[in-house]
């Protein structure tokens, strides 16, 4: 029995469901997670001591490499004076500036402890600012396990959502409506029909949670205009886009400017942090200086800021973005042709560091799409990239992600890797 094994049947007995994040058990793939003891670079290793490049970059944070000098500098320096003083630093105030430079919609922010607490957080500002309760969301984007968002559509585009989990009371889910991704069509219906009584959409404006769609040209700035129309807050979901498809996240690679923007991930550099932020009159409605409430002990964590100032710092570098986007762009086609010469149907779409593939034989731009790609063949190519040294995304319903640390040897490993995967299905 493998180290891997061995340590998920330890942890079942203690932990439940032997983890403590639902898609690292592999319940979608099948099998045994993989338990790891150390990571460098682009690399991860087991417990057993294999080695594996890594695409899934502890869900995105990773943008640097793991363990990269400049962070973990930053963090030694930092925890020589304490961990956490449940009081400001000015540490806050240079990184809350540092993210406003990357984000200059985003006049005014405020940190939390993760990218669920900033959705939760911006929709309860939302709603205080427009004195509204409804809140609409979108299938197949995922924005953390609060209440509001844990909501599942109803028999139609302009029917009240549904629980999606126990513990979510119907009478919270009924407050939340469901459209389908990139059908603008369907939202002008929901707005037309409830617009007077939204307070607020949130969107991935590039979704990694149904694995990585774009929108259609035109689709956020059709959004942008209903909720102008209508007096909605327009939330953009930037937990897992913001600095990894661009400098400034999907907001600068679509020119679309909403008016709150959640983020996480990235701007802690592998510790936990969450942010929220944008226009001067919606982030004053926050107490102290109004109504709404918000709070954390945690906020602002002095180490979790000084990893998160050490990954702005490299990822500010000149030509950062370019090299990034160059080599996923390598990676995403050499898999594309890859899977072609063994006759594998596969699409692939990236931006910057971030990257979706797709088993199947037309571009995937709907959440129908998505479920309706073979997930039987990525369960099987997943298991012979395991095996191969590759470690990807467990579920197909997640994108991946590249860091800076992949070097042209490791995507062209990885592709190897995947030559000979495709040729065993």
């Amino acid at each position: 029995m493998n180290q891997s094994k061995k340590l998920f049947e330890q942890a079942s007995r203690s932990i439940a469901g032997g983890v403590n994040s639902p898609v690292r058990a592999f319940r979608a793939v099948g099998g045994n997670p993989v338990f790891f003891s150390h990571a460098k670079g682009p690399y991860l290793y087991d417990a057993d001591g294999k080695e594996y490049i890594d695409y899934i970059g502890s869900w995105g944070p990773m943008i640097a490499g793991h363990a990269n000098p400049k962070v973990i500098n930053a963090v030694h320096e930092a925890i020589k004076n304490g961990l956490s003083f449940g009081a400001p630093t000015a540490i806050e105030t240079e990184m809350a500036e540092r993210v406003k430079s990357f984000f200059p919609t985003m006049q005014k922010l405020r940190f939390c402890s993760s990218g669920t607490e900033a959705t939760m957080s911006a929709i309860r500002l939302a709603r205080g600012f427009t004195n509204r309760d409804t809140i609409v969301k979108f299938e197949g984007c995922y924005h953390g396990h609060s209440d509001s968002l844990l909501v599942k559509a109803g028999s139609g585009a302009l029917t009240f959502g549904i629980p999606s989990s126990p513990g979510v009371p119907v009478d919270l889910a009924k407050h939340t409506l469901n459209l389908p991704f990139n059908d603008l069509d369907a939202a002008e219906a929901l707005f037309k029909d409830k617009g007077e009584s939204l307070a607020c959409l949130i969107i991935e404006p590039i979704t990694g949670n149904m694995n990585m769609i774009l929108p259609k040209p035109g689709y956020l700035e059709g959004l942008r205009k209903l909720c102008d129309q209508h007096g909605s807050v327009m939330i953009f979901d930037e937990v897992m886009t913001g600095f990894r498809v661009a400098k400034g996240g999907a907001t600068e690679l679509t020119g679309v400017k909403p008016d709150l923007i959640c983020l996480g991930k990235i701007i802690g550099g592998g510790m936990p942090v969450g942010a929220f932020g944008g226009r001067d009159d919606i982030m004053d409605m926050l107490a102290p200086n109004g109504p709404v409430y918000q709070a954390g002990t945690l906020s602002g964590n002095p180490v979790a800021m000084a990893a998160g100032l050490a990954t702005l710092d490299v990822i500010a570098m000149p030509g950062f973005y370019e090299s990034l986007s160059e080599i996923t762009a390598s990676f995403s086609k050499g898999m594309v042709t890859a899977a072609e010469k063994a006759g594998v149907a596969m699409q692939g779409v990236c931006r910057g560091g971030m990257f979706g593939l797709f088993f199947a034989h037309q571009p995937v731009n709907t959440f129908a799409a998505v479920t309706g790609c073979d997930e039987e063949i990525f369960k099987r190519f997943f298991h012979q990239m395991l095996d191969r040294g590759i470690y990807l995304a467990p579920s197909m319903y997640e994108a991946g992600f590249v860091s800076s640390a992949h070097t042209k040897d490791d995507i062209e490993r990885t592709i190897d890797a995947a030559q000979l995967s495709f040729a065993s299905l």
